[in-house]
Protein backbone atom coordinates (compact mmCIF):
# COMPACT_ATOMS: atom_id res chain seq x y z
CA UNK A 1 0.00 0.00 0.00
CA UNK A 2 1.48 3.56 -0.84
CA UNK A 3 1.27 6.38 1.44
CA UNK A 4 -1.15 8.69 1.50
CA UNK A 5 -1.80 11.79 -1.03
CA UNK A 6 -4.26 13.57 0.73
CA UNK A 7 -2.24 15.72 3.55
CA UNK A 8 -4.73 16.67 5.78
CA UNK A 9 -6.20 12.98 6.57
CA UNK A 10 -3.91 12.01 9.24
CA UNK A 11 -3.88 15.05 10.66
CA UNK A 12 -8.00 15.19 10.99
CA UNK A 13 -7.41 12.55 12.32
CA UNK A 14 -5.50 12.97 14.78
CA UNK A 15 -7.53 16.40 15.88
CA UNK A 16 -10.36 14.37 16.02
CA UNK A 17 -9.28 11.42 18.55
CA UNK A 18 -7.90 13.94 20.70
CA UNK A 19 -11.78 14.89 21.71
CA UNK A 20 -12.90 12.46 24.22
CA UNK A 21 -16.42 11.64 22.57
CA UNK A 22 -17.81 8.67 24.35
CA UNK A 23 -21.31 8.04 24.16
CA UNK A 24 -23.48 7.66 27.72
CA UNK A 25 -26.06 5.04 27.40
CA UNK A 26 -27.46 5.80 30.75
CA UNK A 27 -28.35 9.55 29.00
CA UNK A 28 -31.88 10.29 27.72
CA UNK A 29 -30.31 13.49 26.10
CA UNK A 30 -29.64 13.52 22.30
CA UNK A 31 -26.91 13.36 21.87
CA UNK A 32 -26.39 11.13 25.01
CA UNK A 33 -23.08 13.14 26.00
CA UNK A 34 -22.41 16.92 25.63
CA UNK A 35 -18.69 16.61 24.46
CA UNK A 36 -20.53 14.69 21.04
CA UNK A 37 -22.80 18.12 21.05
CA UNK A 38 -19.86 20.11 20.78
CA UNK A 39 -17.34 18.06 18.56
CA UNK A 40 -20.24 17.87 15.81
CA UNK A 41 -20.64 21.80 16.34
CA UNK A 42 -17.02 22.13 15.63
CA UNK A 43 -17.41 20.02 12.55
CA UNK A 44 -20.25 22.02 11.04
CA UNK A 45 -17.61 25.08 10.80
CA UNK A 46 -14.86 22.64 9.47
CA UNK A 47 -17.56 21.47 6.37
CA UNK A 48 -18.69 24.92 5.58
CA UNK A 49 -14.68 26.06 5.51
CA UNK A 50 -14.08 23.24 2.66
CA UNK A 51 -16.83 24.40 1.30
CA UNK A 52 -19.81 22.23 1.45
CA UNK A 53 -23.25 23.17 1.03
CA UNK A 54 -26.58 23.08 3.13
CA UNK A 55 -24.66 22.53 6.14
CA UNK A 56 -27.49 21.91 8.88
CA UNK A 57 -27.84 19.83 12.75
CA UNK A 58 -31.00 18.13 12.52
CA UNK A 59 -32.79 17.25 15.77
CA UNK A 60 -31.54 14.35 16.34
CA UNK A 61 -27.80 15.66 17.06
CA UNK A 62 -26.94 14.28 12.82
CA UNK A 63 -24.72 16.92 10.78
CA UNK A 64 -25.64 16.74 7.26
CA UNK A 65 -24.28 18.54 4.18
CA UNK A 66 -24.62 18.77 0.43
CA UNK A 67 -22.18 18.67 -2.43
CA UNK A 68 -23.87 19.55 -5.89
CA UNK A 69 -22.90 17.72 -8.45
CA UNK A 70 -20.12 18.47 -10.94
CA UNK A 71 -21.59 16.60 -13.95
CA UNK A 72 -24.14 17.54 -16.56
CA UNK A 73 -25.54 14.45 -16.46
CA UNK A 74 -29.12 14.17 -15.90
CA UNK A 75 -30.58 11.35 -13.79
CA UNK A 76 -27.88 10.52 -11.78
CA UNK A 77 -28.25 8.76 -8.22
CA UNK A 78 -27.53 10.80 -5.34
CA UNK A 79 -25.02 9.63 -2.67
CA UNK A 80 -24.58 9.36 0.54
CA UNK A 81 -21.60 8.48 3.06
CA UNK A 82 -22.29 8.44 7.14
CA UNK A 83 -20.21 7.72 9.57
CA UNK A 84 -20.50 8.44 13.45
CA UNK A 85 -18.50 10.58 16.17
CA UNK A 86 -18.97 8.98 19.44
CA UNK A 87 -16.56 5.74 20.35
CA UNK A 88 -17.38 2.89 22.40
CA UNK A 89 -17.06 2.33 26.43
CA UNK A 90 -13.72 2.15 27.03
CA UNK A 91 -11.29 5.20 28.32
CA UNK A 92 -11.17 7.99 25.12
CA UNK A 93 -9.80 10.71 27.49
CA UNK A 94 -6.67 12.07 26.90
CA UNK A 95 -5.89 10.18 23.64
CA UNK A 96 -2.02 9.88 23.05
CA UNK A 97 -1.85 7.70 19.70
CA UNK A 98 1.67 6.70 19.01
CA UNK A 99 2.97 6.75 14.82
CA UNK A 100 4.82 3.53 13.62
CA UNK A 101 6.85 4.21 10.72
CA UNK A 102 6.94 1.82 7.89
CA UNK A 103 6.19 -1.75 10.18
CA UNK A 104 8.11 -4.74 9.45
CA UNK A 105 4.80 -6.75 10.45
CA UNK A 106 6.68 -9.24 12.85
CA UNK A 107 8.20 -6.44 16.02
CA UNK A 108 6.48 -6.29 18.90
CA UNK A 109 4.53 -2.60 19.62
CA UNK A 110 5.07 -1.36 22.92
CA UNK A 111 2.40 0.85 23.65
CA UNK A 112 3.84 3.83 25.62
CA UNK A 113 5.12 2.99 29.18
CA UNK A 114 2.15 1.36 29.47
CA UNK A 115 3.36 -2.33 30.18
CA UNK A 116 0.73 -3.17 27.11
CA UNK A 117 2.26 -4.84 23.73
CA UNK A 118 0.58 -5.51 20.20
CA UNK A 119 2.14 -9.01 19.38
CA UNK A 120 1.50 -10.29 16.24
CA UNK A 121 1.58 -13.86 17.85
CA UNK A 122 -1.40 -12.41 19.93
CA UNK A 123 -2.69 -10.26 17.30
CA UNK A 124 -1.76 -12.11 13.84
CA UNK A 125 -3.47 -9.14 12.03
CA UNK A 126 -0.71 -6.98 12.00
CA UNK A 127 1.37 -9.49 9.50
CA UNK A 128 -0.24 -7.96 7.36
CA UNK A 129 0.78 -4.40 7.45
CA UNK A 130 4.44 -5.00 6.59
CA UNK A 131 5.67 -1.66 5.30
CA UNK A 132 2.92 0.56 6.29
CA UNK A 133 2.56 3.54 9.10
CA UNK A 134 0.83 2.43 11.92
CA UNK A 135 -1.37 4.40 14.53
CA UNK A 136 -1.89 2.49 17.98
CA UNK A 137 -2.66 3.57 21.32
CA UNK A 138 -0.10 4.56 24.01
CA UNK A 139 -2.26 1.58 25.99
CA UNK A 140 -4.03 3.81 28.31
CA UNK A 141 -6.97 4.56 26.16
CA UNK A 142 -8.42 3.14 23.14
CA UNK A 143 -7.72 5.23 19.60
CA UNK A 144 -11.22 6.17 18.36
CA UNK A 145 -10.80 4.66 14.76
CA UNK A 146 -14.13 3.59 15.26
CA UNK A 147 -15.43 5.85 13.69
CA UNK A 148 -12.99 8.89 13.63
CA UNK A 149 -11.38 6.85 11.14
CA UNK A 150 -14.24 7.53 8.45
CA UNK A 151 -15.18 11.13 9.71
CA UNK A 152 -11.83 12.00 8.76
CA UNK A 153 -11.85 9.89 5.55
CA UNK A 154 -15.49 11.12 4.52
CA UNK A 155 -14.24 14.72 4.99
CA UNK A 156 -10.84 14.45 3.28
CA UNK A 157 -12.95 12.69 0.24
CA UNK A 158 -15.17 16.05 0.03
CA UNK A 159 -12.82 18.60 0.59
CA UNK A 160 -10.18 16.83 -2.42
CA UNK A 161 -13.48 16.61 -4.67
CA UNK A 162 -14.34 20.22 -3.95
CA UNK A 163 -10.41 21.25 -4.77
CA UNK A 164 -10.61 18.83 -8.36
CA UNK A 165 -14.03 19.67 -9.59
CA UNK A 166 -12.52 18.63 -13.11
CA UNK A 167 -13.37 14.80 -11.00
CA UNK A 168 -17.28 14.41 -12.39
CA UNK A 169 -19.81 13.38 -9.90
CA UNK A 170 -23.05 13.41 -8.82
CA UNK A 171 -24.95 15.00 -6.17
CA UNK A 172 -23.49 13.48 -2.60
CA UNK A 173 -24.92 14.12 0.87
CA UNK A 174 -22.50 13.54 3.91
CA UNK A 175 -24.12 12.81 7.59
CA UNK A 176 -22.21 12.73 10.95
CA UNK A 177 -23.84 11.28 13.68
CA UNK A 178 -24.23 10.49 17.54
CA UNK A 179 -24.41 7.32 19.40
CA UNK A 180 -23.90 4.74 17.53
CA UNK A 181 -22.25 2.90 20.04
CA UNK A 182 -25.17 2.73 22.02
CA UNK A 183 -27.54 1.80 19.63
CA UNK A 184 -29.52 4.84 19.68
CA UNK A 185 -27.91 7.32 17.22
CA UNK A 186 -29.85 6.47 13.68
CA UNK A 187 -33.28 5.84 15.49
CA UNK A 188 -34.62 8.85 13.94
CA UNK A 189 -32.45 9.72 10.77
CA UNK A 190 -34.13 11.76 9.03
CA UNK A 191 -34.00 9.63 5.30
CA UNK A 192 -35.98 12.19 3.24
CA UNK A 193 -33.93 15.51 4.74
CA UNK A 194 -30.97 14.01 3.65
CA UNK A 195 -32.15 13.07 0.22
CA UNK A 196 -29.85 10.34 -1.24
CA UNK A 197 -30.87 7.76 -3.13
CA UNK A 198 -28.62 5.25 -1.45
CA UNK A 199 -26.22 5.78 0.77
CA UNK A 200 -22.81 4.09 2.56
CA UNK A 201 -21.66 3.93 5.90
CA UNK A 202 -17.55 4.24 6.10
CA UNK A 203 -17.88 2.42 9.46
CA UNK A 204 -16.12 -1.22 8.89
CA UNK A 205 -12.37 -2.71 9.19
CA UNK A 206 -9.86 -3.75 7.46
CA UNK A 207 -9.00 -2.81 3.34
CA UNK A 208 -11.67 -4.45 1.29
CA UNK A 209 -14.30 -5.11 3.96
CA UNK A 210 -17.77 -4.43 2.03
CA UNK A 211 -20.38 -5.23 4.12
CA UNK A 212 -24.27 -5.49 3.74
CA UNK A 213 -25.54 -8.46 5.89
CA UNK A 214 -25.54 -7.71 9.81
CA UNK A 215 -26.77 -9.18 12.82
CA UNK A 216 -30.12 -9.08 14.06
CA UNK A 217 -29.80 -7.64 17.44
CA UNK A 218 -31.68 -7.40 20.71
CA UNK A 219 -30.49 -6.32 24.06
CA UNK A 220 -32.60 -8.81 27.19
CA UNK A 221 -32.53 -7.58 30.88
CA UNK A 222 -33.13 -10.14 33.47
CA UNK A 223 -34.85 -9.34 36.55
CA UNK A 224 -34.54 -11.89 39.88
CA UNK A 225 -36.06 -11.09 43.47
CA UNK A 226 -34.61 -13.74 46.15
CA UNK A 227 -35.64 -13.99 49.47
CA UNK A 228 -32.53 -12.94 51.53
CA UNK A 229 -32.60 -14.68 55.03
CA UNK A 230 -29.70 -15.54 57.73
CA UNK A 231 -27.46 -18.30 56.19
CA UNK A 232 -27.29 -20.25 59.30
CA UNK A 233 -31.40 -20.58 59.28
CA UNK A 234 -31.39 -20.53 55.23
CA UNK A 235 -32.36 -24.30 55.11
CA UNK A 236 -35.75 -24.31 53.16
CA UNK A 237 -36.04 -20.59 52.96
CA UNK A 238 -33.61 -18.82 51.34
CA UNK A 239 -33.78 -18.12 47.73
CA UNK A 240 -30.45 -16.82 46.79
CA UNK A 241 -30.81 -14.60 43.74
CA UNK A 242 -27.27 -14.52 42.49
CA UNK A 243 -27.31 -18.37 42.45
CA UNK A 244 -30.67 -18.48 40.80
CA UNK A 245 -28.76 -15.84 38.27
CA UNK A 246 -25.69 -17.99 37.70
CA UNK A 247 -28.32 -21.36 36.92
CA UNK A 248 -30.07 -19.47 34.82
CA UNK A 249 -26.69 -18.43 32.39
CA UNK A 250 -25.93 -22.03 32.69
CA UNK A 251 -29.08 -23.52 31.27
CA UNK A 252 -28.38 -21.64 27.97
CA UNK A 253 -26.53 -23.82 25.42
CA UNK A 254 -22.46 -23.16 26.43
CA UNK A 255 -21.67 -23.33 22.49
CA UNK A 256 -23.99 -20.20 22.06
CA UNK A 257 -21.19 -17.79 23.55
CA UNK A 258 -19.44 -15.27 21.58
CA UNK A 259 -15.88 -16.63 22.56
CA UNK A 260 -16.81 -20.24 20.97
CA UNK A 261 -18.96 -18.68 17.72
CA UNK A 262 -17.95 -17.47 14.05
CA UNK A 263 -19.83 -16.54 10.66
CA UNK A 264 -23.18 -16.74 10.98
CA UNK A 265 -23.40 -18.87 14.29
CA UNK A 266 -25.26 -16.46 16.63
CA UNK A 267 -25.17 -16.15 20.31
CA UNK A 268 -26.55 -14.89 23.58
CA UNK A 269 -23.77 -12.77 25.36
CA UNK A 270 -24.13 -11.99 29.13
CA UNK A 271 -22.39 -8.72 29.83
CA UNK A 272 -23.79 -7.32 32.98
CA UNK A 273 -24.53 -8.98 36.30
CA UNK A 274 -24.98 -7.57 39.75
CA UNK A 275 -26.91 -8.22 42.44
CA UNK A 276 -26.70 -9.35 45.98
CA UNK A 277 -28.85 -12.80 47.53
CA UNK A 278 -31.74 -10.58 47.73
CA UNK A 279 -31.88 -9.24 44.08
CA UNK A 280 -30.04 -9.64 40.85
CA UNK A 281 -29.54 -8.31 37.38
CA UNK A 282 -28.79 -9.73 34.67
CA UNK A 283 -27.81 -8.26 31.29
CA UNK A 284 -27.63 -9.94 27.76
CA UNK A 285 -27.20 -8.77 24.37
CA UNK A 286 -28.71 -11.71 21.73
CA UNK A 287 -27.55 -11.73 18.02
CA UNK A 288 -27.99 -14.03 15.09
CA UNK A 289 -28.06 -13.21 11.37
CA UNK A 290 -31.00 -15.51 10.49
CA UNK A 291 -34.43 -13.96 11.73
CA UNK A 292 -36.25 -17.14 12.86
CA UNK A 293 -33.37 -18.14 14.75
CA UNK A 294 -32.96 -14.36 16.38
CA UNK A 295 -36.75 -14.87 17.01
CA UNK A 296 -35.75 -18.36 19.01
CA UNK A 297 -33.27 -17.39 21.11
CA UNK A 298 -35.03 -14.31 22.29
CA UNK A 299 -38.18 -16.75 23.15
CA UNK A 300 -35.64 -19.61 24.90
CA UNK A 301 -35.33 -16.70 27.26
CA UNK A 302 -39.07 -16.10 28.05
CA UNK A 303 -39.41 -19.53 28.31
CA UNK A 304 -36.24 -20.14 30.55
CA UNK A 305 -37.85 -17.68 32.73
CA UNK A 306 -41.26 -19.37 32.86
CA UNK A 307 -39.25 -22.63 33.74
CA UNK A 308 -37.41 -21.21 36.87
CA UNK A 309 -40.75 -19.65 38.00
CA UNK A 310 -42.56 -22.81 37.21
CA UNK A 311 -39.90 -24.64 39.31
CA UNK A 312 -39.99 -22.02 42.44
CA UNK A 313 -43.56 -21.67 42.60
CA UNK A 314 -43.87 -18.23 42.11
CA UNK A 315 -42.89 -15.83 40.14
CA UNK A 316 -39.08 -14.25 40.53
CA UNK A 317 -37.60 -14.59 37.50
CA UNK A 318 -38.84 -11.78 34.77
CA UNK A 319 -37.20 -11.19 30.69
CA UNK A 320 -37.70 -7.60 29.22
CA UNK A 321 -36.66 -7.81 26.06
CA UNK A 322 -35.82 -4.86 23.51
CA UNK A 323 -35.02 -5.49 19.36
CA UNK A 324 -32.20 -3.31 18.47
CA UNK A 325 -31.91 -3.25 14.79
CA UNK A 326 -32.06 -5.62 11.89
CA UNK A 327 -29.97 -7.31 9.62
CA UNK A 328 -29.85 -5.05 6.46
CA UNK A 329 -29.57 -7.93 4.18
CA UNK A 330 -32.92 -8.50 4.18
CA UNK A 331 -33.78 -5.21 2.55
CA UNK A 332 -30.79 -4.73 0.42
CA UNK A 333 -30.80 -8.75 -1.06
CA UNK A 334 -33.40 -7.02 -3.36
CA UNK A 335 -31.26 -4.14 -4.90
CA UNK A 336 -27.21 -5.08 -4.77
CA UNK A 337 -27.09 -1.68 -7.08
CA UNK A 338 -25.17 0.20 -4.04
CA UNK A 339 -23.04 -3.28 -3.48
CA UNK A 340 -21.64 -3.93 -7.14
CA UNK A 341 -21.03 -0.33 -7.38
CA UNK A 342 -18.86 -0.29 -4.42
CA UNK A 343 -16.98 -3.80 -5.45
CA UNK A 344 -16.29 -1.74 -8.83
CA UNK A 345 -14.66 1.09 -7.22
CA UNK A 346 -12.61 -1.19 -5.02
CA UNK A 347 -11.49 -3.62 -7.81
CA UNK A 348 -10.74 -0.75 -9.96
CA UNK A 349 -8.47 0.67 -7.46
CA UNK A 350 -6.54 -2.99 -7.30
CA UNK A 351 -8.66 -3.53 -3.86
CA UNK A 352 -9.66 -7.20 -3.15
CA UNK A 353 -13.62 -6.61 -1.81
CA UNK A 354 -14.18 -8.91 1.38
CA UNK A 355 -17.78 -9.26 0.99
CA UNK A 356 -18.83 -11.85 4.23
CA UNK A 357 -21.79 -10.78 6.93
CA UNK A 358 -20.48 -8.64 9.69
CA UNK A 359 -20.75 -9.77 13.79
CA UNK A 360 -21.98 -6.91 14.31
CA UNK A 361 -24.00 -3.83 13.24
CA UNK A 362 -23.66 -0.48 12.22
CA UNK A 363 -26.27 2.67 11.93
CA UNK A 364 -26.38 1.36 8.36
CA UNK A 365 -29.09 -1.48 9.53
CA UNK A 366 -31.05 0.93 10.91
CA UNK A 367 -30.84 3.31 7.98
CA UNK A 368 -31.60 0.77 5.58
CA UNK A 369 -34.98 -0.58 7.40
CA UNK A 370 -35.89 3.39 7.76
CA UNK A 371 -35.74 3.03 3.33
CA UNK A 372 -32.42 4.28 2.72
CA UNK A 373 -30.41 0.85 1.45
CA UNK A 374 -26.91 1.73 3.06
CA UNK A 375 -24.43 -1.05 2.76
CA UNK A 376 -20.74 -0.38 5.43
CA UNK A 377 -17.57 0.13 3.81
CA UNK A 378 -13.81 -0.65 5.50
CA UNK A 379 -12.75 2.27 7.60
CA UNK A 380 -9.55 0.73 8.21
CA UNK A 381 -9.27 0.36 11.79
CA UNK A 382 -8.08 -3.09 13.71
CA UNK A 383 -8.81 -4.36 17.27
CA UNK A 384 -11.85 -1.70 18.06
CA UNK A 385 -12.78 -0.70 21.08
CA UNK A 386 -9.65 -0.88 23.67
CA UNK A 387 -6.16 -0.43 24.19
CA UNK A 388 -5.31 -2.25 21.49
CA UNK A 389 -6.78 -0.33 18.70
CA UNK A 390 -4.71 0.63 15.90
CA UNK A 391 -5.15 1.40 12.04
CA UNK A 392 -2.64 1.96 9.21
CA UNK A 393 -2.30 5.21 7.46
CA UNK A 394 -2.29 3.63 3.98
CA UNK A 395 -5.80 1.91 4.90
CA UNK A 396 -7.32 5.38 5.55
CA UNK A 397 -5.90 6.50 2.01
CA UNK A 398 -7.60 3.52 0.51
CA UNK A 399 -10.97 3.96 2.18
CA UNK A 400 -10.71 7.76 0.87
CA UNK A 401 -10.09 6.99 -2.50
CA UNK A 402 -12.71 4.01 -2.28
CA UNK A 403 -15.61 7.38 -1.57
CA UNK A 404 -14.09 9.51 -4.18
CA UNK A 405 -14.42 6.45 -6.80
CA UNK A 406 -17.86 5.50 -5.41
CA UNK A 407 -18.89 9.32 -6.72
CA UNK A 408 -17.55 9.41 -9.90
CA UNK A 409 -18.21 5.71 -11.44
CA UNK A 410 -21.47 6.93 -10.79
CA UNK A 411 -21.59 8.92 -13.69
CA UNK A 412 -20.29 7.81 -17.07
CA UNK A 413 -17.84 10.34 -17.18
CA UNK A 414 -15.31 7.99 -15.76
Amino acid sequence: MSKTQYEQLIPRFLKYIKVNTQSDEGSNQVPSSPNQVAFLKDLAQELKAIGLSNVRTMSDGYLFADLPATSDQADLPTIGFIAHVDTADFNGENIQAQIVENYDGQSVIDLGDSGYQLDPAVFPSLKKYAGDTLITTDGTTLLGADDKAGVAEIITAADYLIRHPEIKHGPLRFAFGPDEEIGKGANHFDTEAFGADFAYTVDGGPLGELEWETFNAAAAHVQIQGQNVHPGTAKGAMVNALQLAVDFQLALPVHDRPEKTEGREGFWHLIKLNGTPDEAQMDYIIRDHDRQKFENRKDTLIKLADQFNESLGQDRVKVSLHDQYYNMGEILKNDLAPVELAKEAMTDLGITPIIEPVRGGTDGSKITFLGLPTPNLFAGGENMHGRYEYVAEEVMAAATDVIIKIASLATSEK
